[in-house]
């Protein structure tokens, strides 16, 4: 059934879980927004899927490839999106439910853990990052930022649907049972001890990562193996969150496909 008025109910329900962390957290769903983010959505993770006018005259039937859709008009559509220029269609999105064994799906571990980050677009892009380096779960501490905002979901380009994850009252608590099945853990701090390409991530890892401002606490610092650091030139203290994680997930990626002694 087609959907004319920005004020119809459906397009009430999707702009409240746009703006709305607790809306998405009491219906269980989330948004994506654009043809590469609805196409890569689990079709059974799919709830709804709405499409404009305007993109459905430029082949958009045809680009998505057989998905279930509600054709709108432009204006409704506009009313329904985060972004300022919509790409003419997005989709409601069941939440993600991974399972503790969806973590140990790949050997050895590589795990990133994130205490208090609360730029959107660092999370987005710590998801990204650790797809493409091989992380095989990420934990957050409760006062991170929403991982269903809107701005965190489209800096992941995709990596929200693949990267197990979890919201975890008390990492500390966590990172205790990783060491126990043998996880060695290395938390990012300016008052590291030694430079971060120095250790040994060939065996299972996890990165500890801190707020952007005031960087890891000093309870989950003190429950780390080793406090590592990147080395910096000029007046430069320290990077960017997600920058800094990228570093150590890609230096711990590097040695697992070439050793540690090798240099590409």
């Amino acid at each position: 059934m087609r959907i004319d008025s920005a004020k119809s109910s459906q397009v009430k329900q999707v702009s409240a879980l746009q703006k709305k962390a607790r809306y998405r957290r009491e219906q269980g769903a989330f948004v994506v927004e654009g043809i590469k983010m609805v196409r890569e959505a689990p079709r059974d993770r799919l709830l709804s899927v709405y499409a404009s006018d305007s993109f459905l005259e430029q082949g958009g039937e045809e680009r998505l490839g057989g998905i279930p859709f509600t054709p709108v008009s432009d204006h409704a559509l506009r009313a329904m999106a985060d972004t300022q220029t919509p790409q003419g269609v997005l989709a409601v999105v069941r939440a993600m439910d991974w399972k503790e064994e969806d973590f140990r799906r790949k050997e050895p571990a590589l795990l990133l853990f994130l205490e208090g980050i609360q730029d959107p677009g660092n999370l987005g892009t710590m998801f990204r990052a650790g797809e493409g380096a091989g992380v095989t779960g990420i934990l957050m501490s409760r006062d991170t930022v929403d991982v269903y905002n809107p701005k965190v979901i489209r800096s992941t380009m995709g990596s929200i649907y693949r990267m197990p994850f979890a919201v975890c009252g008390d990492l500390t608590e966590v990172l205790g049972k990783c060491h126990k099945v043998g996880i060695a853990s290395y938390g990012a701090h300016l008052g590291g001890a030694g430079n971060y390409e120095m250790a040994d991530y060939e065996r299972p890892s996890a990165f500890l990562i801190g707020n952007e401002a005031a960087g890891l606490s000093e309870k989950l610092s003190a429950a780390a193996d080793f406090l590592i650091k990147i080395p910096m030139e000029g007046q430069v203290e320290s990077l960017n969150a997600a920058v800094a994680a990228s570093v150590l997930l890609y230096e711990a990626a590097r040695q697992r496909r070439c050793g540690r002694g090798e240099n590409g």
